[in-house]
């Protein structure tokens, strides 16, 4: 058990049957009445978010998450199959259960697994990867004055909005929360 005045960022709890990782929270002490907490919590299979108050000192089921650290050996139809870094077994996660960065996975990437009683809730991709320009027009010398961009397909087979002057072939820095490009790599 945790007590609502112990939530912290990143922290997963139990609502409901279900596990939710607090994304903010904010204690408040109004002038008058008890004291709450305000948060917005993220659900860890379906990933949709909740705004919900708790009182002061409430206590709440706190969730036991191991995060592991697991290579992704390939992918196919079935999922994503990972190898554990320790015990060296492998297991396999569906694509709707990571999301979006899904489309950054590249084969022997190294990220965390996220278990709870041993069944994968979640992966962890790094901030920020490094992958290979496979696709987009090509750019020309003297294109970095505007700040318009164009699409890029990445080695893993993800599109992202790159500038110009980026060519077929370039390593390129993408942050993998928001899809952004961050920069070109020297390889």
């Amino acid at each position: 058990m945790i007590s609502s005045n112990d939530l912290r960022n990143g922290i997963t709890i139990v609502v409901d049957g279900n596990l939710w990782t607090v994304i903010e929270f904010l204690h408040v002490k109004p002038g008058k009445g008890a004291a709450f907490v305000r948060t917005r919590l993220k659900n860890v299979k379906t990933g949709t978010t909740l705004e919900r108050t708790f009182r002061a000192g409430e206590k709440l089921e706190r969730a036991t998450v191991d995060n592991r650290q697991m290579q992704l050996l390939y992918n196919d139809a079935e999922g994503f199959h990972f190898m554990d870094q320790e015990s060296f077994e492998n297991i396999t996660i569906q694509r709707e259960l990571i999301g979006d960065p899904a489309d950054f996975l590249k084969d022997g990437m190294v990220v965390d697994v996220q278990l709870h009683e041993g069944v994968p809730i979640g992966v962890d991709l790094p901030p920020h990867v490094e992958l290979k320009v496979v696709e987009t027009d090509p750019g020309f010398k003297g294109d970095t004055a505007t700040n318009t961009g164009k699409p890029a397909k990445l080695e893993t087979g993800a599109t992202v909005n790159v500038p110009l002057f980026v060519n077929p072939g370039d390593m390129i820095r993408i942050d993998t929360r928001d899809r952004r490009y961050i920069g070109r790599v020297n390889s």
